[in-house]
């Protein structure tokens, strides 16, 4: 069996871009108008053989029949504005999603804002500073992280839970857990959206425990369980492997089209799997869906930096943040909410003129 996969690359930004769309030089990425591309990289999968090669979109007509029906497909997701499902949230501008981590033993900030009122104040702060989802989550997911019972995951997340909407009211509220226990409870105190870094596969029966309620959904992957996830984790190909598992998530297991995508940075990834997904992120607009990613402190941050290695890796956040935007990421799941809306807004402003 033959695969075609359809990634584009060689984008433009602001002023250039607008020109380059109105002369139909470039294609526009996800409905923007000031960002766009003009060549596409094809990947070729014959069982494990991969072969990739990057022609301008002009180009496509000199593909073989079953080769250019599948780019032209892809074409037309890759350029499409994403419907805006999600309350309060538009996707065609830069969102932020702030963590709050309600454990003891979260990787960076575990225990930091347990008690109710420094869980207010954190959520505030975090909304003054420009963040436009907060993730709540009450079970760390760390490497080498023990699951813990869903009753004592909802104690941990009640509060927060229970009151949010009544203190931020036009605010979307994200919970971050793999129980469907938890994402009902969640759901019926007006959670938004529903992220489960398992991508739906701990607890089997989620997806139908909640799809009468037709919640919006992150699709994230994750090699493993949290407490194995980093003992060596093995792909074929990682790009096209979570691809793969995007793509036959959304056909065979996913029930309507609110769907977040994922790839989940540092969940059963090497260094080398977590750069190839950030540099190549762009390949996953073929799917026609959002995008979200995390990398907000993450461990590969300081296996590229060493020494220069920080306590809140906001420098090394903060450039996977600007590159990953610039490839047309629609959300970022951060712990430094104003440092990043902060570098976002300036690498807005430059590549506007």
């Amino acid at each position: 069996m033959i695969k075609y996969y359809t990634r584009a690359c060689n984008f433009k930004y602001g002023i250039v871009a607008k020109n380059l769309i109105n002369k139909k030089k470039a294609l526009p990425l996800c409905g923007s108008k000031t960002t766009c591309f003009s060549d596409i990289e094809i990947f070729t999968r014959r069982k494990n053989k991969i072969t990739s090669k990057i022609i301008n979109f002009k180009k496509i007509h000199l593909l073989s029949p079953s080769h250019k029906y599948k780019v032209l497909k892809d074409l037309k997701n890759i350029t499409s504005k994403r419907k805006n499902f999600l309350k309060n949230i538009n996707f065609s501008e830069t969102s932020i999603m702030g963590i709050l981590n309600l454990t003891p033993d979260s990787f960076s900030d575990g225990g930091k804002f347990n008690k109710k009122d420094k869980s207010f104040k954190h959520i505030s702060q975090m909304i003054d500073s420009g963040a436009d989802i907060i993730d709540v989550g009450g079970e760390s997911t760390r490497p080498g992280s023990k699951t813990i019972n869903p009753s004592m995951e909802w104690n941990r997340v009640k509060h927060v839970i229970k009151n949010f909407k009544k203190n931020f009211k036009k605010k979307c509220l994200s919970i971050d857990t793999r129980k469907s226990d938890l994402m009902i409870k969640s759901i019926k105190y007006g959670t938004d959206l529903v992220n489960d870094v398992s991508g739906f596969n701990y607890d089997r029966k989620s997806l139908q425990m909640i799809k009468k309620y037709n919640v919006p959904k992150v699709l994230h992957h994750m090699q493993g369980t949290p407490n194995t996830m980093q003992k060596n984790p093995k792909y074929k190909n990682v790009l096209l492997d979570i691809y793969d598992f995007f793509e036959n998530s959304i056909n065979n297991k996913y029930i309507g089209n609110k769907i977040i995508l994922d790839p989940g940075i540092g969940f059963g990834k090497t260094l080398k799997h977590n750069l190839t997904l950030i540099s190549k992120i762009s390949l996953f607009h073929s799917l026609g869906f959002p995008i979200l990613v995390g990398t907000s402190r993450k461990r590969f941050i300081n296996q590229i930096s060493m020494r220069n290695d920080s306590k809140d890796r906001t420098g090394g956040t903060l450039a996977s943040v600007l590159y990953l935007l610039s490839q047309g990421v629609q959300i970022f799941r951060v712990h430094n909410v104003n440092e990043v809306k902060q570098g976002i807004l300036v690498y807005k402003e430059i590549i506007s003129n």
